[in-house]
């Protein structure tokens, strides 16, 4: 894992945090780049009204003129028609920005002469192609006023529902990059990956420290140690439980919901008035979205934060056209891994592209718009993860090129939100960290040509029960969807019936076909993959088996994964040694120390 907090000696000799060294962008030919994006929509506007029938523009001075309309609009009457039509906003999750948008480009065309919007699917497709083509000839252009613009209408709405919280006291952000290696953020502060990141290490308001994750190296675990101080009996990101007979995962709502219950003492690091947003665990924060544990107790549309998502009028378009773009960059990325022969590899193809668009555009953009809102509104704390890097790097690679490429745009969206420090009703910390870390190389299946539950079925010459379990990638997406389901809304209604096939007890199950329940009859033993650990599990011993019963019931077993080349070590308990850890050398006393701690 990796942690880059504020410098501890500018702490102690400051009341408030040193300004970050926040890039404003070159200030050099601004006005000629926004004219000559202006221009590049105008043509777009031609461009359509010469492939629709629906739509009439007089000439190129006139789509330039509905171009600067739109503009005006966009950005003196939209904060007003969004704080009005709010609850229709949130009633239809923000789908009734569309008809605001389409509602606004027609009446630029009334008032621009020579422009004729004859139908609403053509005004919508105007704000759409306008949209896009900011995206795209902005990105060229290197106008990055997008984030000026929404952090200004975002300001005007929070002072407007009286939301501010004036302070003197410092705040928190904690802004967690999921899966990023101390090593790999290195290499890629060195090789210009991560230019913002680099900017506050170079600029001595805060340090690069490495920390060391516990044998659980995975998100569940290593949050609710972070959010809520006690990770104990969280053996991995997903376990067979015995007590229960169930099979828990750490990011699937019900299950999240179950072990916060269980881990939170009513003190963590959020309790006091702060935010957490796209995370595992709550933090005990009064203030949850997309929050795995508290997902279906408080859901989406209930919380008035969701109308910062949609501040801007063009923004579910822009995040749209990104998912699209996304979706098309997989596809090539994936393409050249092919033709490459690139290993080793995973599987990314089927419905992967819209999973990671998901993760690296969607949960993004709304996650980090949700913490401009929480910034300018003055919470005292929050903690964000931006899951996109881990996504990507477990299809692709830790160091591949599109997993560098996330980061890279990960570490821009930070430089550009963190602009809105300076309108903050409050001085905050800046505390960017990751969960844990990766290693690069080859499944078990695909080094030693069988799975490890056909290893232990092997070994041990007795049925074995491998359940089939969702991708984080799947559970993120459910987690939205139970979101929406919850909600007596429009959508919510609509998501809830097509959905219906596939809820299990409130929650949304798609993906592959899993298992929650597993019990003895399944099998002698169960075996359950998470990150690098492999899982064994005896469901007819009662507690957790030791060396002796597992060799009374499998007596080749745990010689056969100890000298198995594909495996580190074994941990198990010895009923008179205690904590052992089998491997090629022998067997390790863990609570013992020198040369009687080995036994060859």
């Amino acid at each position: 894992g990796m942690t880059m907090g504020n410098d501890d000696g500018a702490t102690r000799a400051r009341a408030n945090p040193p300004p970050l060294p926040v890039e404003r962008g070159p200030e050099r030919w601004r006005g000629a780049r926004v004219l000559a994006l202006g221009l590049a929509q105008a043509l777009a506007l031609l461009l359509l009204a010469g492939l629709l029938d629906s739509l009439e523009v007089d000439g190129f001075l006139t789509a330039f003129g509905l171009v600067v309309v739109l503009g005006l609009l966009s950005s003196l009457v939209w904060p007003i028609v969004v704080r009005f039509a709010l609850p229709l906003v949130l009633l239809t999750v923000g789908l009734f920005t569309f008809v605001l948008n389409a509602a606004i480009v027609w009446l630029a065309g009334e008032l621009v002469g020579g422009v004729y919007v004859r139908s609403f699917g053509t005004a919508l497709g105007i704000a759409f192609v306008l949209s896009v083509v900011n995206l795209l000839v902005g990105g060229v252009l290197r106008i990055s006023d997008d984030h000026v613009h929404r952090r200004r209408v975002v300001g005007r709405m929070v002072r407007r529902l009286g939301d501010v919280e004036e302070s003197d006291v410092p705040g928190f952000l904690f802004i967690q990059i999921d899966g990023l290696g101390h090593d790999v953020l290195e290499e890629a502060i060195e090789s210009g990956h991560a230019p913002f990141l680099a900017r506050l290490v170079d600029g001595g308001t805060h340090r690069l420290l490495e920390w060391e994750c516990d044998l659980s190296s995975q998100t569940g675990a290593m949050q609710a140690g972070i959010l809520l101080g006690d990770n104990s009996n969280m053996p991995a990101f997903r376990w067979y439980e015995k007590e229960t007979g169930k099979i828990l995962v750490s990011n699937r709502p019900q299950d999240a919901a179950e072990l916060e219950e269980r881990q939170s003492s009513g003190v963590g690091l959020l309790v006091d008035g702060g935010a957490s947003r796209g995370n595992v665990f709550s933090g005990d924060a009064p203030d949850t979205m997309f929050t795995f544990s508290t997902v279906m107790s408080k859901p989406l549309t209930s919380r008035r934060e969701f109308a910062f998502v949609i501040a801007t009028p063009y923004a579910l378009f822009r995040i749209i056209a990104l998912m699209v773009v996304e979706i098309v960059r997989e596809w090539r990325e994936a393409w050249t891994a092919r033709r490459n022969e690139t290993e080793p590899s995973m599987h990314r193809g089927g419905i992967y592209p819209i999973l990671r668009a998901g993760t690296t555009v969607a949960l993004s953009e709304v996650t980090l718009s949700l913490l401009m809102a929480d910034i300018l509104q003055g919470y005292p704390s929050a903690y964000v993860d931006l899951v996109g890097y881990d996504e990507v790097a477990h299809h692709s690679g830790i160091r591949a090129p599109e997993a560098l490429d996330v980061l890279r745009r990960a570490d821009d969206q930070l430089a550009r939100l963190l602009t809105a420090l300076d309108d903050a009703p409050r001085p905050y910390y800046l505390v960017v960290l990751s969960d844990h870390g990766q290693t690069q190389g080859a499944t078990f299946l695909q080094r030693h040509d069988e799975s490890l539950p056909d290893c232990v079925r092997r070994l041990a010459e007795v049925q074995v029960a491998a359940p089939v379990l969702a991708e984080e990638g799947w559970n993120n997406v459910n987690g939205l969807l139970t979101d929406a389901v919850a909600e007596d809304s429009t959508l919510g209604k609509a998501v809830k019936r097509v959905t219906k096939s596939r809820q299990r007890d409130g929650e949304v199950v798609l993906g592959p076909d899993t298992e929650r329940d597993v019990t003895a009859a399944d099998g002698e033993i169960i075996v359950l993959a998470s990150g690098n650990l492999g899982l064994v599990s005896f469901p007819s011993i009662a507690g957790r088996a030791t060396l002796q019963e597992i060799e009374a019931r499998a007596p080749a077993l745990l010689e056969g994964l100890r000298t198995h080349p594909g495996i580190g070590f074994v941990l198990v308990r010895d009923e008179v040694r205690g904590d052992v850890a089998l491997g090629p050398d022998g067997l390790r006393r863990l609570d013992a120390e020198g040369e009687d701690a080995v036994v060859g």
